[in-house]
């Protein structure tokens, strides 16, 4: 909050300090008065009453998302845009003031698909900064072993594998010499809790539905999914450390095990920081990613205790949470439900963010970047919309930040059962962009 500094007089006034001035008396009267009393001297003034203060200005806040649509003209052509397929649809219009310029069921739940994204990366960059890295860790247990830990680094591959069987083979590099055997533990997630319970069985066999494990090469994904990532991890160590002459007996451990009190970290792989991160989760729109990234900010890799903690976040950005459920951090699970109006309310909160800049340049662009690159090519909305696309049967929805020439307007549209959405989407971008419908 900005304040306009005062003047050490008005300062003065405002703490009940009395300033000592000259008085006005002739040269006289004065030498008179100061013949009947010594001179006051401060020690001998009596403290003049504390004024009472007055009250604290409110704190100057974010804008926060109006309640009620306030450019007809907008509203009008959005509604005429949707028409008979009204039903379906959720939109709403924002602008950086928190005007709701168009809303139409803006309060009604909706399955968002990979919309959900925007809700995952906002939590992980509020909570864990621009700079983050997940790590995958390398220890050597006071027995002599050794045991393998991780965040789910996406990136994870073949090469810091190999880094780190060397230094497994090498004891950390301390002695130069090979041991005969490298006992390794691996702590990964048990199996039930590799899949979020609402994914679909059939997605589990697919690249976009890979289990979601922390210690995950090629976000445990070849072709289609890796359906037994440890078993995969464990081939591929053993072939790493045969490579370099040695052998290696791999144990499966839990991931919540302590490590013991004198445990050495012996190496540390750190994944791309926080940006390529986002990146991949709302540009590429990758599920693995964006799972991790919503259990890291949590703190948690309890599926349970993340969703609790997500949906407590997006309600302390006071954001309009009326029928909001958090499943998971994909969208992949159909149980997730958001309004098209928490979406524009987010969009505008994180534009406001230290970090906003992050969170857009995290998104695809219109008929230019990501999972948008195809669509709108050739209009006026490319390279002008920033956004997130979702996408499942009977789904389709895409959010995001138009920029105009009267600054940024944050657009949600989610559609359960539309024809032509994509279309119908666009359509509603152009209006939106028509910024004298809204004057200011």
């Amino acid at each position: 909050m900005r304040t306009t500094p005062l003047s050490l007089r008005s300062a003065a006034r405002r703490l009940g300090v009395v300033a000592l001035l000259p008085l006005a008396l002739p040269f006289t009267a004065g030498a008179a008065l100061a013949q009947q009393r010594p001179a006051i001297t401060t020690l001998e003034l009596e403290p003049a009453p504390l004024a009472s203060l007055p009250p604290v200005p409110p704190a100057v806040g974010l804008p926060q998302l109006q309640g009620q649509v306030s450019c007809p003209a907008l509203q009008q052509r959005v509604q005429s845009v949707l028409g008979r397929e009204a039903g379906v649809w959720s939109v709403t219009v924002a602008d950086a003031r928190g005007r709701l310029l168009a809303d139409v069921n803006g309060t009604r739940p909706r399955v968002p698909a990979s919309n959900q994204k925007l809700v995952s990366t906002a939590f992980a960059l509020d909570r864990l900064g621009p700079d983050y890295r997940l790590a995958t860790r390398l220890w050597r247990l006071p027995d002599g072993s050794f045991r393998l830990t991780g965040e789910g680094d996406p990136d994870l591959a073949l090469p810091q594998l190999q880094r780190l069987t060397k230094l497994a083979l090498g004891s950390g590099g301390s002695s130069g010499q090979t041991p005969s055997l490298v006992r390794l533990q691996i702590a990964e997630e048990p199996k039930q809790a590799w899949w979020p319970r609402g994914w679909h069985p059939d997605d589990r066999y697919y690249a976009y539905g890979a289990p979601i494990t922390r210690l995950a090469v090629t976000s445990n994904a070849i072709n289609d999914a890796v359906m037994n990532p440890p078993s995969r991890l464990q081939a591929l160590l053993q072939k790493s450390v045969s490579q370099q002459g040695g052998a290696v007996q791999v144990s499966l451990v839990p991931a919540t095990a302590p490590l013991p009190p004198d445990a050495v970290l012996l190496h540390q792989e750190p994944s791309a920081p926080m940006h390529s991160l986002l990146s991949l989760a709302n540009t590429e729109s990758h599920n693995f990613t964006a799972e991790v990234l919503m259990r890291q900010a949590a703190g948690t890799w309890n599926l349970a205790q993340a969703q609790q903690l997500t949906s407590q976040w997006l309600g302390q950005q006071g954001l309009p949470m009326q029928g909001v459920r958090v499943a998971d951090g994909s969208g992949l699970d159909r149980a997730n439900r958001l309004t098209s109006r928490l979406l524009a309310a987010l969009l505008l909160r994180m534009d406001q963010h230290p970090y906003g800049r992050n969170y857009l340049a995290s998104m695809a662009v219109a008929g230019q970047r990501g999972t948008l690159r195809n669509l709108y090519k050739g209009t006026p909305l490319q390279g002008q919309f920033y956004g997130k696309t979702g996408t499942l049967t009977g789904v389709r929805s895409i959010s995001g930040v138009l920029l105009t020439s009267d600054g940024p307007r944050y657009v949600s549209a989610l559609s359960n059962g539309a024809y032509q959405p994509n279309t119908t989407i666009g359509q509603v971008l152009r209006q939106a962009q028509q910024t004298q419908l809204c004057p200011g």
